[in-house]
């Protein structure tokens, strides 16, 4: 069985998520840890809990969710894996984070990227990747069907949706990323957002204000 621990980091309050099983392996998804004491943070559950880590996830590569990539991967001796349209938010991320006025190095990039359809595997689970484009090229949703769970990203929030403002963005392919991958799910699946708590599909449905129905 699954287990989350959810993690918030840095000044855009980004969501950071840790899965792991009884096997103890782990994968941690859009490390957003900037600052020493929230490397720290995230580095004394693993070693606490005695966690191996596994796999560096993204649902998408801006730069709130990319601040911990260097961090990680270093301590962990693990590359980052995206979606390829998402890569060039990440080779670009230095020069984004001097926009909002951090300092971060160039990121360690992948070699290798996942698609839609596509599982990721850690000890005796899995989470199945669907694409879900709108809010930024390279996005897509982590789910696991056993526990009916969705790590949303910046997709999908509770009584919000993702901007469309940003660069890549489109609030139509926003709409059909909702509409066609997420609200097709049960609607007592629990949806983990890139910022703030979480929801459910069901209550996306009958309360967000931004969904088209």
């Amino acid at each position: 069985m699954i287990s989350i621990e959810k993690f918030v980091f840095n000044a855009f309050g980004e969501n950071t998520y840790l899965l792991f099983d009884e096997t103890k392996e782990a994968v941690i998804i859009d490390p957003g840890c900037l600052e020493k004491h929230e490397e720290n943070e995230i580095a004394n559950f693993i070693d606490t809990n005695n966690l191996k880590l596994v796999r560096l996830l993204y649902t998408h590569c801006h730069v709130d969710h990319i601040f911990g990539n260097n961090f990680i991967a270093e301590t962990y001796n693990l590359k980052p894996e995206i979606h390829k349209a998402g890569l060039p938010f990440l080779v670009n991320g230095h020069k984004h984070a001097k926009m909002y006025g951090f300092e971060i190095e160039k990121a360690i990039l992948p070699e290798s990227f996942f698609d839609d359809g596509d599982k990721v595997k850690f000890g005796n689970s899995e989470l199945h990747i669907v694409y879900t484009p709108g809010h930024a090229d390279g996005s897509v949703c982590f789910i696991n069907y056993p526990q009916k769970f969705v790590i949303t990203g910046d997709v999908l929030f509770k009584d919000s949706i993702g901007r469309t403002d940003f660069p890549t963005g489109d609030f139509d392919v926003l709409m059909r990323s909702i509409h066609e991958k997420l609200f097709t799910l049960d609607d007592d699946f629990t949806a983990y957002c890139g910022h703030g708590p979480e929801t459910s599909i069901g209550y996306e449905k009958v309360n967000n204000p931004f969904i088209r129905l």
